[in-house]
């Protein structure tokens, strides 16, 4: 129901479009609650019986008087407006949630009020206002029905007599989810049905002694939310009914007035229009200012306190699932009103509805983000309350004051700082930041108040303005403390609410009402009211809405602008990125991480960044214009480079202005519109009977006066939506096809806005979750596409193309995400709900099965696909692949404690090994139970979808994970080694004690024995996240001790990864460089395809060849292989030393291992070891090899000979002192406890240099000493200055950054 211009003349800017009034039809008399059939109907449904055996008849059982029936839109004034077309069934039910209730004159009679809104599915939105109350049944026909139901029920109680009619409504608790949320629907809301006298007899009704009052209900329809001005409206009317004097003029009058003669207030400005008895004033926000909201904020933050609703807040902006529950409807609406007007400049895309009638209750099943409210019954536990789902569900008891949240759950941003400046502004209002409490009204009966701290921040603003009343000198003398008149209403209010009585406050106020109303500053009590609860909303809205400022103050230098124009641009949305996240990212403080990497992720802020993107060609959207206003204030006030984030909080500077702006306007009233008047109406009609709200002339109030001032008058500026109408055609799109390309964008993974309110046949329902099922494939789509572009686009950049975009962050924001996607598609169509995880639930009934299975069959493999061939075909043998297996290894983990972080942890479990797809195909493939858990509409029930949905999955195959390694790294995990040797040239076995120590990027194993002549060991040891080094060593014991190691396999169990760490190396005294122990590199050995198994090929995955450069120097010095050109070498050094640069430059969190890049393949070491080695001259002495660690040890000898002999004493004290250290690390090395060979402790003297910065100060001193032309060519590298002077100065670029060595390099080494 928008206010769009087309056809509506002046209805978009009239203050009211429709006034409505609901009840009982006389006529048609007492029918049950049809929506509660329906209901039944779903019930039924759900359960699984049949639906058309439920009993269309009455339900006994309930005490008449507490049984729901049918409310009817009486009469609604005008009939119709083009813009904004009459819904009857949505008014009906929103005006009347509950249908009609009966009471007696034993019950509390007092009217209610309550608000709602309906979002159409353009989503615009408009506002019901509503003020119910009771009046007297005087049909004899509706009163002897209620006494036959009466006696029908009590017949059916005498025959089971244990129950007490009164109780039972609430004595059948159910398991079932829905039933206890129908229960919420079915209970009338007075308080006091339930304290009558004499228990359960008394609550019965008797036609002879009883008066029988029913619910009745009179409603404003309008454009904007004036809340408070529509409260009083409505409130006036029923004041004139129930009065003993007939109102001044008939109240047609009024009605005609609000509809036709009160127009919407132009922006900026106040208007006056008249109730029956006072005036009443409202007020509309400028252009520049926070847009309208009326409900107010401070009941909100009194109902659920500000830390509460900083979370819920935070929920909202993460789009969570968000239920709020509470026995009374206004407050689900200030509640649900309050928090999204928070949102500011953003606005929420999803289901929003406030107020969820009892026949939308399957709504709760929908798989997308909602904000709803749902109505409790009195005295139900929240425990018995079942919801569908929760794994991702915020649920917020708004009257116990408190608020569930979901598990992986980010803080707000400076949230303590946060809360805290909120404080304050409550606190000056004389609010209690923690809520739960109306108000800090005075405790003392006396009229002089002392309490000095509700002085100071109650009073203090009103005393601060300096309007002093002008009250008597005896009243004067009273209230020295409380200089004036609007202070004295406001105390009153507080005392009236706390139940305090003062009495001659009261007396005081109504001598001071006659002197000081007419004078200027002297406003009614509830004005005053009004005026400080508008104050306070929009002080508590400007402290948000600066958060945001701050937050997102830089934005639009990460605005992606790439399109020549709109067409371009809507034509190529889906496909196109529109904001630089990781650039956005990069430049946030720390803490403010966890939260802005999942918020970017949003639909809310996507849909911020097209409207930002879009007002290159169109007009501004309101919200961004005004929110780009206060951005461009805040850079004038204090100007800071955009680059320096800084986490330091900024409060709110805009408090006081804002505050100032709406007192000025309610101070001068701009507008006052025409007061009610006499009607043409006919002589007789409408005549006045107390207590009964007459039947309208009709007619009279069909249409608008012809010549109304206000029709003719320009409205306001339109809403965007409508806005292009009016433009040339100029982009060479027709309107309808922007609009639809427009809502495509804009629905980009939200596929069904709004449920329709109106028509509910089953055919309705079955269409909205087929909408669902739709809106989860393509939800799916997007999310699984995101993944991939942001992964491939990481990986490409190591193999050299591009940039890197995408930070360990977002894809943790991008996994949860996924987490988050499928649970709610495991939740869609749940015939019973079990536990808070709809997939963990499901796996759970899979295992149950499976194992069952396995026990009759006694075999442990079940069908053919499910062993994995070997990663390695050498070696390790094949590790079995089951969806149970990977569920006990889950269940095995103690730090989990909930079934949503079971699931959680088994997705990023089956992600890492890259077999998600397989995994769910497998669990899906059981159809039996999959028809048993789920409805015949359930996603995981429409085979096409199913299979599209698996197919996207398997496409996340391409790309390695480590999302369940790198998350729970305090896990013991088991591992496997086992150790290759090469068999043709050396034993096989060994007479010696092997031993391995496996080390990764979180830790490492411990030295451990290796069985001799086993070569294959599994050991449990905490996780060690990414392995990068073993340490592989033996003692050198019996006759065969030495042993020629092709390679190390190491494989997590849990994970299946597997790792391989060449060795190619003997290891033994007196055989190629001596070593007992050796370091070695691992890589991830990529899983081969079954055919290579067959092949038994043992080609290594072509990006990475095998250790060939680690061994240049073996193979060098032997005479073979391909001998390197000196610009490959120093073309490798550059390479080697930019990645470690290129290391220091990412996130620390993902910044990988070091080690690898020093002493791994293409790694530092392994270019030092060419350098070294060019032009070295191998000396074959008894076929016996020389290293270039022979040629450090020498060069020592005679640093250290010739510093005795004095020969040293006349250098640089500086080089003297790099002589020394070269001399100590040398020496350390070589004294070691360790057996590593020489070229270990060359591989070991590198990578202390580089830690130390010594490297580039150690060149010159081995270039210069004479040892170099005994053992190296002329032509060497080591001895051409240029090359030398240019490998010091890369070398130095490392001088930069903080290296630090995994201990398994270093341990031993003293220096």
């Amino acid at each position: 129901m928008s206010a769009g211009p087309a056809g509506c003349g002046s209805a978009p800017h009239r203050f009211a479009h429709y006034f409505i009034i609901c009840g009982l039809d006389n006529e048609t008399g007492l029918e049950p609650d049809a929506l509660a059939a329906l209901y039944q109907w779903l019930e039924a449904d759900r359960q699984g019986r049949e639906p058309e055996a439920v009993a269309a008849g009455e339900n006994f059982d309930q005490s008449p008087l507490k049984r729901t029936f049918k409310s009817k839109v009486l009469a609604h004034y005008p009939e119709n407006i083009e813009c904004n077309p009459f819904d009857q069934d949505a008014v009906n039910m929103l005006c009347m949630p509950k249908g009609l209730s009966f009471c007696t004159q034993r019950d509390s009679l007092a009217p209610r009020f309550h608000s709602f809104l309906i979002t159409r599915e353009d989503g615009s939105r408009i506002y019901g206002f509503v003020h119910t109350f009771y009046e007297e049944v005087t049909s004899t026909q509706i009163r002897s029905a209620m006494q036959t139901l009466h006696q029908m029920h009590h017949a059916e109680q005498h025959t089971s007599p244990n129950n007490c009619p009164s109780s039972s409504s609430s004595s059948s608790s159910s398991s079932s989810s829905m039933d206890s949320l129908a229960s919420s629907s079915d209970e009338v809301e007075s308080p006091s049905q339930t304290g009558v006298q004499g228990g359960c007899s008394g609550s019965g009704y008797d036609a002879e002694r009883d008066t029988l009052y029913v619910s009745k209900a009179i409603c404003l329809i309008t454009p904007m939310p004036f809340m408070h001005a529509c409260r009083r409206f409505l409130s006036q009317l029923h004041r004139a009914v129930v009065s003993h004097q007939p109102p001044p003029l008939p109240l047609e009058s009024y009605v005609y007035n609000v509809l036709y003669e009160v127009p919407l207030p132009p922006p900026g400005r106040s208007l006056k229009f008249h109730g029956v008895y006072e005036p009443i004033l409202c007020q509309r926000p400028g252009p520049n200012e926070l847009p309208l909201a009326d409900f107010p904020l401070g009941e909100a933050f009194q109902l659920l306190g500000a830390e509460n609703l900083v979370q819920l807040f935070t929920c909202i902006l993460l789009e969570m699932q968000v239920l709020l529950y509470s026995q009374d409807y206004q407050r689900l609406m200030v509640v649900a009103e309050g928090i999204t007007t928070l949102l500011f400049p953003f606005q929420w895309q999803h289901v929003y509805v406030p107020i969820l009638p009892a026949s939308l209750l399957h709504f709760l099943d929908a798989p997308v983000p909602y904000l709803m409210g749902l109505q409790s019954k009195e005295g139900t536990d929240r425990s018995k309350l079942e919801l569908p789902q929760e794994a991702n569900l915020c649920f917020v008891d708004i009257d116990n004051h408190c608020i569930e949240l979901p598990e992986d759950f980010p803080q707000f941003p400076n949230k303590a700082e946060f809360i805290q400046e909120l404080s304050e502004v409550l606190l000056h209002y004389g609010l209690s930041p923690e809520g739960g409490i109306t108000s800090p009204a005075p405790t003392t009966t006396q009229t002089s108040v002392t309490g000095t701290g509700l002085k100071n921040t109650v009073l203090r603003e009103l005393v601060d303005d300096g309007r002093n009343g002008n009250l008597p000198g005896e009243a004067l003398d009273v209230l020295e403390l409380l200089q004036g008149n609007p202070t004295l209403e406001r105390l009153q209010a507080l005392a009236k609410r706390t139940g305090v009585k003062v009495a001659r406050l009261e007396a005081l106020v109504a001598g001071q009402k006659a002197s000081g109303e007419e004078s200027m500053g002297g406003r009614t009590g509830i004005e005053e009211e009004e005026l400080r609860t508008a104050k306070l909303n929009v002080q508590l809205r400007e402290v948000f809405a600066a958060r945001f400022a701050t937050m997102f103050a830089d934005y639009e230098a990460f605005v992606i602008q790439n399109s020549p124009d709109l067409e371009a641009w809507l034509t190529n949305r889906e496909q196109m990125h529109n904001f630089d996240k990781a650039s956005f990212l990069s430049d946030q403080p720390e803490p403010f991480l966890p939260f802005l990497s999942r918020f970017i992720e949003t639909q809310m802020f996507a849909t911020f960044i097209d409207n930002k993107i879009m007002s290159q060609w169109e007009e501004k959207e309101p919200l961004l214009r005004v929110f780009d206003g206060r951005i461009e204030k805040a850079r004038l006030y204090n100007v800071r480079a955009p680059s320096l984030r800084s986490s330091v909080y900024q409060k709110c500077t805009f408090l006081k202005e804002s505050a100032q702006a709406i007192e000025q306007r309610l101070m001068k009233i701009h507008h006052t519109a025409i007061h009610p008047h006499l009607l043409d109406m006919k002589i007789g009609q409408g005549k006045y009977q107390q207590g009964f709200f007459p039947k309208l002339q009709a007619d009279v109030l069909a249409s608008g006066p012809t010549n109304n001032k206000w029709s003719n008058r320009t409205g306001p500026a339109h809403r965007r939506r409508d806005w292009p109408r009016q433009q040339p055609d100029h982009l060479g799109l027709d309107n309808d096809l922007k609009e639809k390309y427009m809502q495509e964008a804009r629905s980009l993974g939200k596929n069904l806005r709004q449920p329709k309110l109106s028509d509910l046949s089953p055919a309705v329902i079955a269409q909205t979750n087929w909408k669902f099922v739709e809106g989860l494939l393509k939800e799916c789509r997007m999310k699984t596409k995101r993944m991939l572009v942001e992964k491939m686009g990481r990986e490409a950049v190591e193999l050299g193309h591009g940039e890197a975009n995408i930070t360990g962050l977002e894809e943790n924001t991008l996994i949860a995400s996924l987490c988050d996607l499928l649970e709610r598609i495991w939740s869609h169509g749940l015939q019973v709900k079990q536990g808070k995880s709809a997939l963990w639930s499901h796996l759970m009934h899979y295992q149950a099965r499976e194992e069952k299975t396995e026990q009759q069959a006694e075999s442990p493999v079940s069908n053919g696909q499910e062993r994995r061939k070997s990663e390695s075909s050498i070696g390790l043998p094949a590790l079995r692949v089951s969806v149970v297996q990977d569920m006990r290894h889950i269940q095995n983990m103690g730090e989990i404690k909930t079934d949503v972080g079971r699931a959680r942890a088994w997705i990023r479990l089956s992600l890492e090994k890259k077999l998600l797809s397989q995994h769910l195909k497998q669990l899906l493939s059981n159809q039996a139970l999959t028809k048993k858990l789920y409805k015949r509409y359930a996603f995981l029930r429409c085979e096409e979808e199913k299979e599209q949905f698996l197919f996207h999955l398997l496409s996340l195959n391409a790309v390695d994970y480590f999302c369940f390694t790198s998350v729970f790294t305090t896990i013991m995990i088991p591992y496997r080694a086992v150790i290759i040797p090469i068999k043709k040239l050396s034993n096989a076995m060994t007479t010696s004690n092997p031993w391995v120590c496996v080390s990764g990027e979180l830790g490492d194993s411990g030295i451990m024995q290796i069985p001799k002549n086993v070569l294959e060991m599994t050991f449990d040891c905490q996780n060690l996240g990414k392995l990068t080094t073993v340490q592989l060593g033996h003692d050198n014991a019996g006759l065969l001790a030495k042993w020629l190691v092709d390679c190390v396999m190491v494989r997590n169990e849990i994970s299946g990864h597997t790792y391989k760490f060449p060795c190619g190396r003997w290891l033994g005294k007196g055989v190629d460089d001596g070593s007992l122990e050796r370091i070695l590199i691992g890589q991830l050995v990529a899983p081969c395809s079954d055919e290579e198994v067959v092949r038994g090929s043992k080609t290594p995955p072509p990006q990475r060849s095998p250790s060939q450069l680690r061994r240049i120097s073996i193979s060098s010095i032997t005479g073979r292989g391909n001998k390197p050109t000196t610009d490959q070498i120093q073309e490798a050094i550059s390479e080697a030393v930019n990645n470690i640069i290129k290391h220091f430059h990412k996130p620390e969190k993902e910044r990988g291992s070091l080690t690898v890049l020093l002493c791994g393949e293409g790694g530092l070491v392994g270019a030092l070891e060419q350098f070294f080695y060019h032009g070295f001259r191998i000396a074959r002495l008894f076929q016996k090899n020389v290293f270039v660690w022979d040629f450090i040890e020498r060069a020592v000898v005679y640093m250290e000979s010739a510093d005795q002999m004095g020969d040293l004493q006349e250098t640089a004290e500086p080089l003297g002192l790099t002589c020394d250290s070269l001399c100590r690390y040398a020496n350390a090395i070589n004294n070691t406890s360790r057996n590593i060979g020489k070229d270990g402790k060359f591989q070991l003297l590198i990578c202390l240099g580089a830690r130390d910065r010594l490297l580039s100060n150690w060149l010159p001193l081995l270039v210069e000493c004479p040892i170099i032309t005994r053992m190296y060519e002329e032509t060497a590298l080591l001895r051409d200055r240029v090359a030398v002077s240019s490998l010091i100065n890369v070398l130095q670029s490392l001088h930069d950054f903080p290296i630090s060595l995994e201990t398994s390099l270093t341990k031993g080494v003293d220096l």
